[in-house]
């Protein structure tokens, strides 16, 4: 899960970092508030780790702007000096899904961020998972679809299953890439939009179908579903082209 940490002390925020690429998320990290609600502007993230109190901005007032202009309902994990009951109620009513009091525990912060991913995103703890006439199966990694084996490359498989996982979120290009080829040297975007373009084609994914894969200018791609008749046909499921990467 692509994770983003804000905290002004370079130690604790060094601790989270570590903590949460220990348990295979990825981790960016920001010590001034503005900073991070820039790159909120640009890119996709699947949780927030905030600190109350910052030299520019408050943890509040972030939250307070990310649950006014940001679609999706991103959990939001405070981690503060502050402890009494009332903090505790002013970071839950200005819209934070938990509270974590320094200093941090390793543990407990393990704890509390997959606690908060598995209820956000329930999707992805599941053994087979299924959208419409839409069947993963993780472990042997296949995709059925109306009771019919897709033939995916590796990749293409990768993508298709995270991009249902995150049905109706806009997803950034950086966090495509990341989810799908790690945090190495940068695929060129041209492979992630070869990628897209065979989904669509292979997954028949437009709006008769009951799903829509679209790009949004300049940011990335959104899976949403469309209400529509059920699925009533189905392309060939050959291989288009090779692979990209």
């Amino acid at each position: 899960m692509r994770i983003a940490a804000l905290d002004d002390d370079l130690s604790q925020l060094d601790l989270i970092r570590h903590t949460m690429q220990g348990i295979q998320h990825e981790c960016h990290v920001f010590s001034e508030g503005k900073a991070l609600l820039r790159e909120l502007r640009q890119q996709s993230f699947d949780l927030l780790i905030l600190d109350w109190t910052l030299p520019d901005i408050s943890g509040p007032a972030i939250i307070k702007w990310v649950r006014e202009e940001l679609a999706s309902r991103i959990p939001i994990l405070f981690v503060t000096n502050r402890r009494t009951e009332a903090d505790l109620v002013a970071g839950l009513s200005a819209g934070a899904d938990d509270f974590m009091v320094k200093p941090i525990s390793v543990a407990e912060l393990e704890a509390r961020a997959h606690a908060l991913l598995r209820r956000a995103y329930p999707a992805k703890h599941d053994v087979e998972l299924v959208f419409g006439p839409y069947h993963f199966f993780p472990q042997a990694r296949t995709l059925q679809a109306n009771g019919r084996q897709v033939d995916l490359k590796h990749r293409e498989y990768e993508l298709a299953l995270f991009l249902f996982q995150n049905l109706g979120r806009l997803l950034s290009r950086e966090h495509l890439r990341e989810a799908v080829w790690g945090r190495g040297p940068e695929e060129p975007s041209r492979s992630l939009d070869t990628h897209i373009s065979r989904l669509r084609t292979k997954l028949s994914l437009r709006p008769a179908n009951g799903f829509l894969l679209s790009a949004v200018y300049g940011l990335g791609y959104r899976l949403e579903t469309v209400e529509t008749a059920s699925l009533s046909s189905f392309p060939s499921t050959g291989d288009d082209a090779g692979e990209a990467a």
